[in-house]
């Protein structure tokens, strides 16, 4: 994937990390391999400058385009977009895409679902993500938004599971890549941290906060400029 991670090397880094988090549920890690091994060092809840992934705003406007054809065209608008608000315009078209449900079943149960985040009903939002996920597993903002869930719980494996599953049907989905890095900087694995935010930003160059903890890793993993 030109825009993201590539489905086999993501899918070999989930693997080792479930791995390595299972084994230290149980209290016998072993030290994991140079190339795909997470940090030796339990994942812990960092105080962070995101509180969650990046998300859709409140209101969303129409759309009534085809949907890839759309969508090719409002990234190259994002990457073109003159100042700040345009660029949020252009954002907010996105998501909306993105948003545009298959069926007026999973168009209500992704209704509730947020209703229930809304009220701090996270486990009541897994269970409808999960209804919808199963009933149309194409519609990827039902795997973004439960592997949102994932995180906000401390689940990292099954949140980086179902960001696989986002990226492997629009790699451009900077939503999903920030929280990929959020996800690698509570780990304490500030390089792959580094790379997603990277990612995130070469789509969308107009991310809140994102530059910032680009620019910290950045100085943090490489080092500042002499």
């Amino acid at each position: 994937m030109a825009a993201g991670f590539a489905t086999s090397h993501l899918s070999r880094w989930i693997i080792a990390t479930a791995a390595w988090l299972a084994a230290t549920s149980l209290g016998f890690a072993q030290a994991p391999g140079p190339d795909s091994a997470p940090p030796a060092t339990p994942p812990k809840r960092l105080d962070r400058q995101l509180e969650k992934p990046p998300e859709p705003p409140a209101k969303l406007p129409k759309v009534n385009a085809d949907r890839t054809r759309g969508l090719d065209f409002l990234f190259g608008a994002l990457q073109a977009a003159p100042d700040e608000a345009s660029a949020k315009h252009v954002e907010a078209r996105i998501w909306a895409l993105w948003m545009a449900t298959p069926s007026d079943t999973a168009a209500l149960l992704m209704t509730r679902a947020k209703a229930a985040v809304d009220a701090k009903q996270l486990d009541v939002a897994l269970k409808l993500l999960d209804a919808v996920v199963k009933l149309r597993p194409d519609y990827i903002e039902a795997w973004n938004r439960r592997a949102t869930i994932y995180y906000l719980q401390d689940d990292y494996t099954r949140a980086m599971q179902d960001i696989e599953q986002v990226l492997s049907r629009e790699p451009r989905h900077f939503g999903a890549l920030a929280g990929l890095g959020m996800i690698m900087r509570d780990l304490g694995d500030d390089k792959r941290a580094l790379e997603a935010f990277r990612k995130a930003l070469a789509i969308n160059p107009h991310l809140d906060k994102v530059p910032e903890l680009v620019k910290t890793l950045g100085v943090k993993v490489e080092g500042r400029d002499i």
